[in-house]
């Protein structure tokens, strides 16, 4: 794996010092940010692999960040973990259904830390490898893998990366019924905890924004979900 920049961002100085310290030894390519303002300041001049980024910060807070972040251009294959105290399972759903890749509750310790951001930047390039130059197509429904886009008909949809990865899972295999542990264990990997109901939550943001052919994503009781390879407008 090549050298990583990785954006940190977090007010409290012992922890910002002592992770950022811990990263550096594991080869990574470190900047560091106390506050919003000064992340954003620094996006300007770099354009990092990943950002850790505390929820909890003072002036502009985290979720500001992240949401200026994925309004950039450059920001759009950024991945970004969201590190807080907040434990609340909606706080943990919004987080991956807007801005996040991952989210991490604190206290963190330094191998957990390591080892979800190593599984994400493996997740991560293993997807821009096999993907590269792939579409996927279900009806008017079509997917750019590499460039990370989803139109109907000739409309551009806007998703989360959650919502992405869980629809191009669908698209691959139509009529597949996939359990939501599956589903979790697909685009979260194995060490990502988050619970069914949170799986639900994505399934129905992603309906909502595929409009009329959110009807293909169908419910199979008990098991999980499907895509349907027929489009029935009902």
């Amino acid at each position: 794996m090549t050298i990583k920049k990785i954006l940190f961002v977090e007010d409290e100085e012992n922890l910002l010092n002592s992770f950022s310290f811990i990263l550096e030894n594991e080869g990574f390519e470190v900047f560091k940010a106390s506050n919003g303002e000064a992340a954003l300041e620094m996006l300007k001049e770099i354009t990092p692999d990943f950002v850790i980024l505390d929820v909890n910060l003072p002036g502009i807070d985290g979720y500001t960040v992240a949401k200026k972040i994925r309004e950039d251009r450059n920001g759009r294959t950024i991945l970004i973990m969201m590190l807080t105290g907040r434990h609340g399972e909606d706080e943990i759903v919004n987080a991956l259904e807007t801005v996040a890749d991952d989210y991490i509750c604190k206290p963190v310790k330094p191998r957990m830390l390591l080892a979800r951001i190593k599984s994400i930047l493996r997740r991560s390039e293993a997807a821009v490898s096999s993907n590269s130059g792939d579409t996927v197509s279900t009806g008017d429904i079509s997917l750019d893998l590499s460039a990370r886009t989803v139109k109907t008909g000739e409309k551009q949809i806007k998703l989360t990366r959650s919502e992405f990865d869980i629809l191009s899972l669908l698209m691959k295999s139509p009529e597949h019924v996939f359990s939501r542990d599956f589903i979790i264990s697909s685009i979260r990997g194995d060490d990502f905890f988050i619970t069914e109901r949170s799986i639900d939550f994505l399934i129905s943001g992603l309906r909502r924004k595929l409009g009329t052919y959110g009807n293909l994503i169908k419910t199979v009781r008990g098991i999980g979900f499907k895509l349907e390879s027929d489009f029935r407008n009902d």
